[in-house]
């Protein structure tokens, strides 16, 4: 089993970064592995709605989206965690996510996804709003914590002094690895849930 960890932060030790550490020494200890994958101080332009992606099955644009979807395919489960810019995940975290979740086409069902959300003060509850959406769209299970995923700090490396944020984020850690552990036990013996056709709607007659 396996989770990737996506770091949404440009900056080097960030604090974003230390709560993906801090959740990936529990993902390890629970026996699952973990890979960090760091897209903040990476060029990722947004979706220019050319609709390649649906002839190819992959992004026209050939950068950590494609590299991360194909990681992704494989994965048990996702946790993105993001700094807040203007009470909003910043410009790269919000490019990736729409490039990867709209560009792929393999079944998400069941894969387990969470994220977190890292503010100096204020914007981390509509941050980590955004973020769920993502995974909410997809048929993927949302792991929860002891409270709502967030963690403060302003100056790097600040945030591991947010002890109940520490906290949260190593309870998510270890639901989300027993939430992937028991989904893997009900596929066994379940398998996944039974899918209908998608009917398409719009709200023009």
């Amino acid at each position: 089993m396996k989770v990737l960890l996506v770091n949404g932060s440009p900056r080097a030790n960030s604090n974003t970064s230390h709560g993906l550490k801090e959740m990936q020494k529990i993902f390890e200890g629970q026996g699952i592995e973990t890979e960090i994958f760091n897209i903040g101080n990476k060029e990722i332009r947004g979706c220019i709605a050319c609709n390649s992606c649906s002839k190819t099955g992959k992004c026209v644009f050939d950068d950590a989206v494609n590299e991360f979807a194909a990681k992704f395919e494989k994965a048990d489960g996702i946790v993105v965690g993001t700094p807040v810019y203007y009470a909003s995940p910043n410009a790269s975290v919000l490019a990736f996510l729409q490039r990867l979740f709209y560009s792929t086409q393999f079944d998400k069902t069941m894969k387990v996804g969470a994220g977190f959300v890292c503010a100096r003060r204020g914007g981390t509850t509509a941050t980590f709003d955004v973020l769920n959406k993502f995974f909410t769209i997809s048929g993927m299970p949302v792991a929860t914590s002891q409270y709502w995923n967030n963690i403060h700090g302003g100056a790097a490396g600040e945030a591991v002094q947010d002890e109940e944020g520490m906290q949260t984020l190593r309870v998510l850690a270890r639901n989300m690895s027993f939430l992937i552990k028991s989904i893997e036990l009900g596929k066994e013996k379940f398998g996944l849930p039974e899918k209908e056709p998608h009917k398409w709607t719009n709200f023009i007659s």
